[in-house]
């Protein structure tokens, strides 16, 4: 199961279709406090979550995830790298940073990469791997 968290619609569709096809799970959330809402009560493998967002940004989701003992890998993604980004987002507990929009190869494999190797890959959607 992964959770996609990501406050622009489209990118929210458009990433559950690319994660779907590979044959993942996905539950998508359109803030950082829809998420949060869920009290640890989840069963995600792996987050993918966008560094911009209205309300609490990806950094600020995944600091707070961590204080709360959720260890989920985190991949975070962004359209908007700064000089400090992997810095910020280590110490944050974040696993990866993407950028954005050529996310489909590299997060296919971050995500596969976080959540172990029994998952689905690309055999599981019938297709050859790219």
């Amino acid at each position: 199961m992964i959770y996609v968290i990501d406050d622009d619609f489209a990118v929210l569709k458009s990433l559950r279709f690319l994660l779907e096809t590979e044959g993942f799970d996905v539950r998508t959330f359109r803030s950082g406090s829809a998420l949060l809402e869920l009290s640890g009560d989840h069963d995600a493998d792996c987050l993918v979550v966008d560094y911009k967002m209205a309300g609490i940004d990806g950094l600020e989701l995944a600091k707070r995830l961590r204080d709360m003992h959720v260890t989920t890998p985190i991949v975070l993604i962004t359209g908007y790298p700064d000089d400090n980004i992997l810095a910020k987002a280590s110490l944050a507990g974040v696993q990866q940073v993407l950028l954005k929009p050529d996310l489909q190869n590299s997060l296919l494999e971050c995500v596969r990469s976080a959540i172990g190797p029994s998952l689905p890959g690309p055999e599981a959607s019938g297709r050859s791997p790219p």
